[in-house]
C-alpha cells in the first residue's frame, strides 16, 4: 500500500464512523495506523492505540491506568438502565478491590483439576456436533457447531438445565453488541431487554440453587459462597460468565476452522501432529482476536509513546492491530502454528486477563483436532458473513461441505 493511502486510511479513521468494508477487513487500517499514528487522537478526544508494547504497558500497569467505565457508560446508556447496572457491576469493568474479590473465585472453581476432568464431556460433546454435520452433508460451522460448544460447556459450569440454554445465544449477543462504539436506538432497546429477562432467569435459578444444598462443587455454587457478593453482584457477573464465555469462544473456534480451512498445509500439519493443537490455537487467537478492542481510563498523567495522556482520557486499546505488530511477531501477517514464542493479548494481560481463558482454550483445541480428524474432507462452500462489529470478530454464517 502506497504512503498517501496509509495516510488516507488514518486521516478519515473515526471509530464511530467505520465503513463496511471496515468490518470484513481492518486490517490495513490497523497496519496504517500502526505505523502512522500509533496513539491516535480520535474526534472525540479519546485515543486510539496500536501498539503491542504499548497494550502491554497499559494492561499491567494499575496505578496510572483504570477499568471503571462508570463516566463512559452512563452517558451511552442511561444510568438507570438494565444495561448500566450490568456492565458498571461485572468484574470486567472494575478495579480493585471489587474485581479480584469477584474474579478470585472463579479462577479458583476453574482449576486445572477441574479443566481436566472437562474433557471427556467437552470431546463428547464436540464429537456428537460431528456427527450431525456428517449426517447434514451441507453445514453451517457456527450455528451448528461452534457456538454450540461454549453454551453447553459454561451451562454446565453454572448447571443451567439444558432445557433452559436456548434463549441464551440472543440475550448473549445482545448484551455485549451494547458495547460497539455507536448504537442505534433498537440495539439499546434489545441490549436493555435482554440484561432484564437474563437476569430474572437467573434470579430464579440461584433462588433454586440456594434451596438444593446436594452439590455444591460448581462455579455457582462457588459463587454464592462468597459472603461479600451481594445478590446483585451475583446476579450480573452470572450474567458476565455466560456472555464471555459464549460469544468470545464461539468466535475463537469459528475463526480458527476458517483459518484452517484456508490453510490446507496447515490443516494437514495438525492432522498428523495433533499435539501442535495447542500452539496452533495461540496462533488463531493472535491472527484473528475474537475480542478486538479493550479500554481503559487514565486516572495519573501518564506518557505512552511520544503523547502525554492526562487524566480523565478514555482509550480504546486496539488488540488486534498489536497482534499484528511486527516489532514483536516476526513475518506478523503470517498463519505460523509453529509460532514460538507468541506473547498475544487476546486475553489481554496483567490482573485483568481473561478469567476463563483456559477454558476456552481447552474448548477450542478438542473442537479443532477432532474437526481435523472426523472430517478430513471439510471444506468451505459459499461466502461467510461476517458480524458486522468491531469490537468482537467474528462470523454470523460460516456455510461448509462435508464431502
Amino acid at each position: 500500500m502506497h504512503a498517501e493511502q496509509l495516510a488516507a486510511l488514518v486521516r478519515e479513521f473515526d471509530p464511530s464512523r467505520l465503513p463496511p468494508a471496515f468490518y470484513v477487513d481492518p486490517y490495513p487500517t490497523y497496519a496504517a495506523l500502526r505505523t502512522l499514528d500509533p496513539v491516535h487522537r480520535c474526534a472525540d478526544g479519546s485515543y486510539f492505540l496500536t501498539r503491542h508494547a504499548d497494550l502491554d504497558q497499559i494492561y499491567r500497569d494499575r496505578s496510572h491506568f483504570s477499568s471503571d467505565k462508570r463516566a463512559a457508560f452512563g452517558p451511552k446508556f442511561g444510568t438507570d438502565s438494565p444495561l448500566y447496572e450490568h456492565h458498571t457491576t461485572s468484574l470486567v469493568f472494575n478495579d480493585a478491590p471489587y474485581h479480584p474479590r469477584v474474579r478470585r473465585p472463579i479462577v479458583g472453581a476453574l482449576s486445572p483439576q477441574v479443566l481436566h476432568a472437562m474433557e471427556p464431556g467437552i470431546t463428547r460433546l464436540v464429537d456428537a456436533l460431528l456427527q450431525g454435520l456428517e449426517e447434514r452433508g451441507s453445514v453451517d460451522l457456527i450455528a451448528d457447531f461452534a457456538a454450540a460448544i461454549p453454551v453447553e460447556v459454561i451451562g454446565n459450569l453454572l448447571r443451567v438445565p439444558r432445557a433452559e440454554r436456548g434463549p441464551l445465544r440472543a440475550w448473549s449477543l445482545a448484551i455485549l453488541g451494547a458495547l460497539e462504539p455507536v448504537l442505534t436506538p433498537a440495539q439499546l432497546a434489545q441490549g436493555n431487554q435482554a440484561v432484564s429477562d437474563f437476569s430474572a432467569y437467573l434470579r430464579g435459578l440461584i433462588a433454586a440453587r440456594r434451596r438444593d444444598s446436594e452439590d455444591q462443587s460448581d462455579l455457582l455454587a462457588r459463587l454464592l459462597h462468597e459472603p461479600q457478593l451481594s445478590e446483585r453482584e451475583l446476579v450480573q457477573n452470572c450474567v458476565f460468565l455466560l456472555n464471555a464465555g459464549h460469544e468470545t469462544t464461539t468466535n475463537l473456534i469459528g475463526n480458527a476452522l476458517w483459518l484452517l480451512l484456508n490453510e490446507p498445509e496447515a490443516a494437514q500439519q495438525l492432522r498428523r501432529e495433533p499435539a501442535l493443537v495447542a500452539s496452533a490455537v495461540e496462533e488463531c487467537l493472535r491472527l484473528e482476536s475474537p475480542n478486538q478492542l479493550g479500554n481503559r481510563l487514565v486516572v495519573q498523567r501518564v506518557r505512552v509513546g511520544d503523547v502525554w495522556l492526562e487524566p480523565g482520557t478514555y482509550l480504546t486499546l486496539c488488540i488486534g492491530a498489536a497482534n499484528r505488530d511486527p516489532d514483536e511477531f516476526p513475518d506478523a501477517e503470517r498463519f505460523a502454528i509453529r509460532r514460538k514464542p507468541n506473547r498475544h493479548l487476546a486475553f489481554a494481560a496483567g490482573a485483568h486477563a481473561c478469567a476463563g481463558m483456559n477454558v476456552a482454550r481447552l474448548e477450542a483445541q478438542i473442537a479443532i483436532v477432532r474437526t481435523l480428524q472426523r472430517l478430513p474432507r471439510l471444506r468451505l462452500a459459499g461466502v461467510p458473513t461476517r458480524g458486522s462489529r468491531a469490537r468482537f470478530r467474528g462470523f454470523v454464517c460460516l456455510p461448509a461441505e462435508v464431502c
